[in-house]
């Protein structure tokens, strides 16, 4: 516990900045505050990054892939077979998140957290499995507790090696059949609020499929009553979402700024936020999801996502999309001109 209360020490940005970072903005050639939430970009990443020249160089997207036990009892469409494919899919650069990146420019590393399946011959994975996917949370706890504080160091580590690398922004991805199911239940603890409003389709599911989802689902809130971060990771978390949740906290640990993607990030940045409440100024939330639970967490959160696309793939894509918006925020200290010049120019 000792280094999970490290990784938690996290101190309040420093906003001293701020008002010198809000003054060069304002004196630019444009109206003022007429760039909206791109000018509240600009100053976040500015104070972040400690500088009056914000950048964003080397983006690096972790997609983070995890199996869970709940599939066997029939929440998901599709078996958990499809999170191998879709882990050698990534591996091969062939996915939407691959292609995403290449249009961004950002890196993209695929980790095992706990795929159900032997990895071990995969070349250009990250292999940090904790364990063959969870248990069935409807039966009985997801995972131990010492495996969820495991799980979350394991994702610190995960982060801060890319940021060692030199990455100076973190985006967060994920792949997992099942994972919305677990995300579901998280959301319902953690936010929180009723079952019935945080379950979704997920990946695709009939009304018929959607109801035996929900009925599976209350079975698994049902048996146990836990509502502090760490139970309720190990009770209904999944590998994945546990290692996104320490990736969010080293990033924020190391001063630099994470992109939450859709609602199964979302849920993990949920998991690490009440953790650690100050982590969340490192934090920007890219899309708003589809799914119910997404609005649920920003409201839980009071974040207000960049973009609204009718997204709902997972992957990392949504956090890959707002890479553009960051990279024109920290254009706005370095390449627009400053009104005084513009007006001593028509002078």
């Amino acid at each position: 516990m000792r280094k999970l209360d490290s990784l938690l020490a996290i101190p309040a940005l420093d906003r001293a900045s701020q008002p010198n970072i809000q003054a060069a903005i304002d004196g630019k050639a444009k109206p003022l505050h007429a760039l909206g939430r791109i000018e509240q970009l600009t100053v976040q990443l500015a104070v972040i990054q400690k500088t009056a020249l914000p950048a964003v160089s080397q983006p690096h997207l972790l997609v983070f892939a995890g199996d869970h036990g709940l599939t066997l009892s029939g929440v998901a469409a599709y078996p958990s077979a499809v999170t191998v494919s879709m882990v050698d899919t990534l591996l091969s650069g062939r996915a939407s998140a691959n292609a995403f990146a290449r249009v961004v420019g950002a890196q993209v590393s695929v980790i095992d957290a706990g795929v159900a399946a032997d990895l071990s011959d995969r070349r250009g994975l990250i292999h940090a499995k904790i364990a063959l996917g969870t248990n069935d949370a409807s039966e009985v706890p997801a995972m131990s507790a010492d495996q969820a504080v495991s799980t979350l160091l394991a994702g610190a580590d995960v982060a801060m090696q890319a940021i060692a690398n030199g990455a100076n922004l973190i985006c967060l991805g994920e792949m997992g059949i099942g994972n919305s199911s677990s995300a579901a239940l998280i959301i319902h603890r953690l936010a929180p609020a009723p079952l019935e409003t945080c379950v979704g389709p997920g990946a695709g599911h009939s009304p018929e499929g959607l109801a035996h989802k929900y009925r599976v689902l209350a079975k698994a809130a049902a048996r146990t009553d836990v509502n502090e971060p760490i139970d309720v990771l190990a009770q209904f978390g999944g590998y994945e979402i546990a290692m996104m949740a320490g990736a969010l906290l080293a990033c924020a640990k190391a001063g630099v700024a994470v992109i939450v993607d859709g609602v199964i990030c979302s849920a993990a940045a949920l998991i690490a936020l009440r953790l650690a409440p100050q982590a969340h100024d490192y934090c920007i939330f890219a899309h708003a999801s589809v799914e119910p639970g997404h609005k649920i967490i920003m409201d839980a959160l009071r974040a207000k996502p960049l973009l609204n696309l009718g997204m709902r793939l997972g992957e990392g894509t949504g956090a890959l999309l707002a890479i553009p918006l960051l990279q024109a925020a920290c254009g706005l200290l370095s390449d627009v001109a400053d009104l005084k010049d513009v007006l001593e120019g028509s002078a």
